[in-house]
């Protein structure tokens, strides 16, 4: 595989860093020059990977191309750009169905959708991949877990859980300044926050028959602390009010895809 990135942001980076932290791993990657300093650096640190002179450049030279520019820009980058045949074109834009992406990008035969997370870049997290490619899953369960979905609706549901990043810390930003206020030092409280919900995140493979509801009830023992907390989010709509804000997310990806 000569593997190429259209688009050289935060998710080409981590995808790179991954691959190339595996042992002996010698898949040459040409990289857009699109972001320069994250290009650079990438070229810099790994021997395989070289940055293009321009998008063009990284088709004419790979046989696999990732796609990773953002939407805003794609319908005006993509359709000026000379695919072949043989390309295989991976999608890493998650708003943009599979059929419109290769309506993009002309005569290229074979068209993956992938969506991988930020912590692939430490080989960790799932990907999901429609439609299922079994290259594409050898490729990125090399870096993570790979999950073959036979449906774009299916790739879309799956792709609102992505939403939910920046909400998950600030419910641990929450906790670690609760913990601040009550006196507790700042890098002590911020180290047991960050091992304490990784712990906890371990519970669903350690106990692989139970559903995640099952998992809440176990730890809200009854009257007990966590029962409280979880009864009080409860009762406020929180949960209801989070449920709705994934369906506002899913809506707004169907209507775009």
């Amino acid at each position: 595989m000569k593997l190429g990135f259209i688009g050289t942001g935060a998710l080409s980076s981590a995808i790179v860093t991954g691959l190339k932290s595996l042992p002996g791993e010698k898949t040459s990657v040409v990289l857009s020059p699109r972001n320069e300093e994250i290009a650079a650096g990438l070229a810099a640190e790994f021997p395989d990977v070289r940055v293009a002179v321009d998008n063009q450049a990284v088709l004419d030279d790979c046989d696999t191309v990732m796609l990773g520019v953002r939407p805003q820009i794609a319908h005006d980058v993509l359709p000026q750009l000379r695919f072949r045949p043989d390309h295989h074109v991976v999608s890493l834009i998650a708003t943009f169905s599979r059929d419109e992406i290769a309506a993009m990008i002309g005569p290229v035969k074979r068209v993956t959708k992938a969506l991988p997370m930020p912590m692939i870049a430490i080989r960790m997290g799932p990907t999901i991949i429609f439609p299922p490619d079994a290259d594409m899953a050898a490729f990125f369960g090399r870096l993570g877990t790979a999950i073959e979905v036979a449906s774009e609706s299916e790739f879309d549901a799956l792709s609102v859980a992505t939403a939910t990043y920046a909400s998950y810390f600030k419910y641990l930003e929450t906790i670690h300044g609760w913990l601040k206020d009550n006196g507790v030092d700042d890098a002590k409280g911020r180290d047991y926050v960050a091992s304490l919900f990784a712990a906890l995140g371990q519970a669903p493979e350690t106990t692989p028959d139970s559903s995640f509801a099952h998992l809440a009830a176990d730890y809200a023992t009854r009257g007990g602390i966590n029962e409280q907390v979880l009864r009080e989010l409860t009762e406020h709509g929180t949960f209801d009010q989070f449920r709705e804000s994934l369906n506002g997310i899913h809506r707004r990806i169907t209507a775009v895809s």
